[in-house]
C-alpha cells in the first residue's frame, strides 16, 4: 500500500516511537519539529515493502551519536547532504528509504528526506526498537560476505561541522561515522548500507513504522499502561532517582541510574537501557524494551533522567516487539558488555542466510 504521511500520523508516530526508543533513538521536541517541517516542505510518502520489487536498492537513514551530548546539532540540510554524499557514490539508484530504528527521532527518519527528494519511506525498520549501535542496525550485513558498506555523514553546529563518505567494510566504516559524531559534537545524521529490498525485508523489521504509529495513538489515548497492555508488558516499577551517572564513550552514553524504592531498582544503559534489576535480579534485559516515564507519563530518555526526578518503568518482552535477527546476534553485544563491565547477550539465533 502507498499512502500519504499526514499531520494525524506524526503526535503517533514520535511518541509511539519514543516508547519503543527505550531510553535512546532521540527526543520528542526535535521528532516533532522534523516531522512537521517534512509536512511542510513536501508530502512524504509511507510504502509497504510489497510496492517494490526484490532487487530495487533501499538505504538506510539514521542518527549516530550519544544523546547526553552537550553540543550537538543536526539540522534537515545535514540529513540531505548525507544522503547526497551517499548517492554519489552509489553503482545505481536507490527507490527508497528505510530508517534504522523506531524512537522519538528515528521513527520519523526518512520523512523529510522523502519529501525533499520524492524518495518513498519503506514501512520497514531495520529494527523495531532503538538499538545503541549501526552494526545492531545493519539487519545483518556484517555476516553477508562479501558486503561492502556505503556510508554518508554530516552534521554538527558551524564551528564543529563535519561531513563526508566512506567505504569498506562495515565495521571499519561505522566507526568512522561513530567517531565523526564525537568530532561534530555528538551527532550526525547518516545515510548508509544500501540493500536489496529482498534482502531489507529478511532481515529487517517489516511494518515497522505503522507499528509505531498503531503505539503512539494507544499511548496518547492510555497514557503508560496503555502502551504496556498494548505491548503485552507491564509497568514494573515506579519510584524516585536516588542516584544518576552518565558518560560519553565512544560516542555513546553509557550510565545507571539507581531508584529509591526497596528493591533498589537499577538501570544500566548504553544510550538505551539494556538491563532492569529489582531486588538484586535481573527482571529485563536487551532486546526487552525497558522504558521510563516521567511524573507526568511522558516518556523520559536516558539522557533526561535525573536525581530526584519519579519515574515509572516499563517492561516488554522482546517477543512481543518487531526485531530484526541481528538481535539475538551475542557477537554484536561483546563491545556493549565491555562498556558496562558484565554480560547480557540473549541466546544466539542462527542468522538467516543473505
Amino acid at each position: 500500500m502507498k499512502r500519504q504521511l499526514t499531520h494525524d500520523d506524526i503526535r503517533a508516530a514520535v511518541y509511539g516511537g519514543a516508547v519503543l526508543g527505550g531510553g535512546g533513538g532521540g527526543f520528542v521536541e526535535r521528532g516533532l519539529r522534523t516531522a512537521e517541517l517534512a509536512l511542510q516542505v513536501g508530502t512524504p510518502e509511507l510504502w509497504s515493502a510489497d510496492e517494490f520489487a526484490p532487487e530495487e536498492l533501499t538505504a538506510t537513514v539514521a542518527l549516530v551519536g550519544a544523546p547526553a551530548a552537550p553540543d550537538p546539532q543536526v539540522l534537515p540540510t545535514h540529513l540531505l547532504r548525507a544522503l547526497e554524499l551517499l548517492r554519489r557514490d552509489l553503482p545505481r539508484p536507490l527507490a527508497a528509504l528505510h530508517t534504522n530504528e523506531n524512537g522519538a527521532e528515528t521513527t520519523i527518519n526518512g520523512w523529510f528526506h522523502s519529501a525533499m527528494t520524492g524518495l518513498p519511506v519503506i514501512d520497514l525498520a531495520c529494527n523495531g526498537r532503538a538499538h545503541p549501535s549501526s552494526q545492531m542496525g545493519a539487519m545483518g550485513l556484517h555476516a553477508r560476505d562479501g558486503y561492502r558498506s556505503y556510508q554518508g555523514y554530516a552534521g554538527g553546529k558551524p564551528y564543529a561541522y563535519v561531513e563526508g563518505s566512506v567505504s569498506g567494510r562495515l565495521d571499519a566504516t561505522s566507526n568512522v561515522v561513530r567517531r565523526a559524531s564525537v568530532e561534530a559534537g555528538g551527532w550526525v545524521g547518516a545515510a548508509r548500507n544500501p540493500v536489496e529490498v529482498g534482502y531489507a525485508v529478511q532481515h529487517g523489521a517489516p511494518g515497522a513504522i505503522s507499528s509505531a504509529i498503531e503505539l503512539g495513538r494507544r499511548f496518547l489515548a492510555d497514557g503508560p499502561e496503555g502502551a504496556a497492555a498494548h505491548l503485552g508488558g507491564e509497568l514494573a516499577v515506579t519510584g524516585t532517582v536516588r542516584s544518576y551517572r552518565c558518560e560519553q564513550r565512544e560516542g555513546l552514553d553509557i550510565g545507571v541510574a539507581v531508584l529509591d524504592d526497596a528493591a533498589g531498582t537499577t538501570l544500566h544503559f548504553v544510550n538505551e537501557y539494556m538491563t532492569l534489576e529489582v531486588g538484586g535480579e535481573r527482571k529485563a534485559a536487551f532486546p526487552d524494551l525497558i522504558t521510563t516515564f516521567d511524573e507526568a507519563g511522558m516518556p523520559l530518555s536516558s539522557a533526561h533522567v535525573a536525581v530526584g526526578k519519579q519515574v515509572s518503568v516499563l517492561v516488554a518482552p522482546a517477543a512481543s516487539l518487531l526485531l530484526s535477527p541481528t538481535m539475538f546476534a551475542p557477537e554484536l553485544y561483546a563491545p556493549l558488555e565491555e562498556l558496562l563491565g558484565f554480560p547480557f547477550a540473549p541466546a544466539a539465533k542462527v542468522l538467516a542466510d543473505a
